[in-house]
């Protein structure tokens, strides 16, 4: 798995306002909206302790002088009782506004963290489909899963409220430490006295638990990357019966985020009591000294009550400050691991023909290709195939086949020599124009867990009832589509593990053949099916042949009877090319399958005649 650097996580936090594009406004509009919240809840205690004052000490002039305005004139005579009551109902009705705008601020913050964090997963999921397939080669299926959720949640979460928070705690120290200082100067030196501590207790905390966090997010990507691979390969697990050890497996790397965990939350186990305790010696500290100096006669308990509830209102956030920093690194590291994705290598978009659908000439001149600059898989590799020809394609296993449908297919660059189609250079072809072009159906295809259906309208989606049903016949697949209780609209499982190996294949091939491509490649994709719907499927081949130019990789001579040239690969070169007749003929690696295969088909064809005989009476 992939480990995202220190001098990466910098860059990522530098990020974190360009993700914010075309949601600043909202976030500006959150953060009037909690300045409104903050003077409120600031104003709502003001009014209490003037009537504080106003009552304990039988003197109106502590009172507010707007509202003693008001009162005598919805009164006409002004009482203490009538100004505890007029206090009171304007404290409530400060705090509703408060109540309003606090409503506004977390809405407009979840919208605009919502429209990021969905802008952020289409990208990725976009971005997944364009990078390049050496990409997928070296990352587990369960980490990037993990990358796309998880570590998109710890984002979204980090952008819905600890980025108001982080303004409003500043907010609310820079807004009400002047106030206190009007108030009474002493006492408000003993109200910020322990704020240090908080503040560098918050920073030790963030550095430390930055790093434990990239840690147990990492080995939890491991577990679920873990939990996808034996999810997805259940039934080989049964088959070889590793249910114990694939469970010990699994148990492994579940400890192993258990205690990475677990020393995140000992972190925070430790952090929350001392901040408490701080934040609540800090508080006693303000309730001692301002009775000292209530009862020196220089401050007000009205005062003292303004102090007190502000003092509330700055400790709390000031001390919310480590869990905002907390979330704000992990939000750093997720980004950091989002981004590992975005910055991955996307293929060449490549041009697009004027000439619209191609001919389907390959043209291949001394092809070298291979995977990750290690040994040559295609070395020197030339061939030429018109357009319509019917080719096969056979060699041992590693003789490079595959390798050479990729390059076709533009999956993995080519080192050096030329590949064509029709006239094109295919590493200057667009990749999703190329790919039209061309029709594959692989030995374990790939079926979306839909209706069959929606399988074979796949790479064409506009097809019409008569043509899709034209190509299951061609297929050998009707029937056994027919015999589903929901003909075409029949859902199959997980990569269609509901159907037998033969029947995906042939759906494979009807959904190929249904695409109408001028090149069509099927790479050992009738192995799985019986010898009579070989033949069916063989002779429906047959009657194609120069509509499509078809390239037919086998391991069973049989599946290359009606071909029209066969070539011969081993080592990554072409050692042999010409008609079954002429190679048959001719003393090498051809002639000596035909051999190994003919010896064997007569072998197998008399067991089972010894066996009818043994069976019969």
């Amino acid at each position: 798995m992939m480990k995202i650097e220190q001098p990466e996580d910098k860059a990522s936090m530098r990020e974190l306002w360009r993700v914010t594009q075309g949601q600043r406004m909202r976030y500006f509009l959150a953060i009037l909206a909690m300045a409104i919240t903050n003077v409120c809840m600031f104003s709502a205690p003001i009014v209490g302790g003037h009537a504080i004052d106003v009552i304990t000490l039988q003197d109106f002039g502590y009172a507010d002088q707007l509202l003693l305005e008001v009162g005598e004139f919805a009164y006409g005579e002004m009482t203490f009782i009538g100004y505890l009551w007029l206090a009171a109902l304007v404290s409530l009705l400060i705090t509703a506004v408060g109540g309003l705008f606090l409503y506004a601020r977390g809405r407009l913050a979840a919208l605009a963290s919502e429209s990021i964090a969905r802008q952020i997963r289409e990208r990725l999921y976009g971005k997944l489909h364009d990078v390049r397939s050496s990409f997928y080669d070296g990352e587990d299926t369960g980490d990037l899963v993990q990358r796309c959720s998880s570590d998109l949640e710890t984002l979204r979460v980090f952008l819905a409220s600890d980025i108001i928070e982080i303004g409003r705690a500043i907010m609310l120290v820079v807004c009400v430490l002047p106030v206190l200082f009007l108030i009474h100067v002493p006492l408000a030196f003993w109200s910020i006295c322990l704020m240090p501590l908080l503040v560098i207790g918050a920073y030790m905390f963030f550095s430390r638990v930055k790093d434990v966090f990239q840690v147990t997010d990492e080995s939890e990507g491991a577990m679920t990357a873990t939990l996808q691979e034996n999810l997805t390969g259940i039934r080989v697990v049964r088959a070889f019966a590793r249910q114990e050890h694939e469970i010990e497996k699994f148990g492994v790397k579940n400890a192993t985020f258990r205690d990475n965990n677990r020393r995140l939350i000992n972190l925070m186990g430790i952090y929350w009591p001392v901040s408490d305790l701080i934040a609540m010696s800090q508080i006693g500290i303000v309730l001692f000294a301002g009775a000292h100096f209530v009862m020196g006669g220089s401050l007000t308990i009205g005062d003292l009550f303004i102090f007190l509830t502000c003092e509330g209102l700055v400790i709390w956030p000031v001390r919310q400050l480590g869990r905002v920093l907390t979330d704000s690194g992990k939000a750093v590291i997720s980004l950091g691991r989002i981004d590992y994705i975005q910055r991955a290598q996307v293929e060449d978009p490549g041009f697009v023909p004027s000439s619209g659908r191609a001919v389907g000439h390959i043209r291949c001149e001394e092809l070298c290709f291979s995977f990750d600059k290690g040994e040559r898989v295609l070395k020197d590799f030339s061939i030429e195939i018109a357009a319509g020809e019917t080719l096969g394609i056979v060699g041992p296993p590693g003789s490079g086949k595959t390798s050479f449908v990729r390059c076709l297919l533009k999956l993995y660059p080519y080192q050096s020599g030329s590949l064509f189609l029709d006239d094109h250079e295919i590493s200057g072809l667009s990749r999703l124009w190329l790919r039209r072009q061309i029709g594959v159906v692989l030995q374990d295809p790939f079926l979306y867990s839909r209706t069959i259906g929606e399988n074979l309208t796949i790479g064409r989606s506009k097809a019409s009832a008569a043509e899709i049903e034209l190509a299951c016949r061609q297929a050998a697949i009707l029937e056994s589509i027919e015999e589903f209780p929901e003909g075409f609209g029949e859902r199959v499982g997980e990569r269609g593990v509901t159907l037998s190996g033969g029947q995906r294949q042939r759906l494979a091939l009807a959904r190929a053949l249904l695409k109408d491509s001028p090149v069509l490649i099927l790479d050992d994709s009738l192995s799985a099916v019986d010898t009579n719907t070989e033949k069916l499927i063989l002779n429906t081949l047959e009657k194609r042949k120069g509509k499509q130019t078809t390239l037919v990789i086998a391991h069973r001579l049989s599946s290359l009877a009606h071909v029209d040239r066969i070539a011969v690969m081993d080592h990554g070169r072409l050692v042999q090319l010409g008609t079954h007749q002429e190679l048959s003929r001719t003393p090498g690696m051809y002639r000596r399958l035909c051999r190994i295969q003919g010896a064997l088909d007569d072998q197998i064809q008399g067991d089972i005649a010894l066996s009818s005989q043994e069976g019969s009476p």
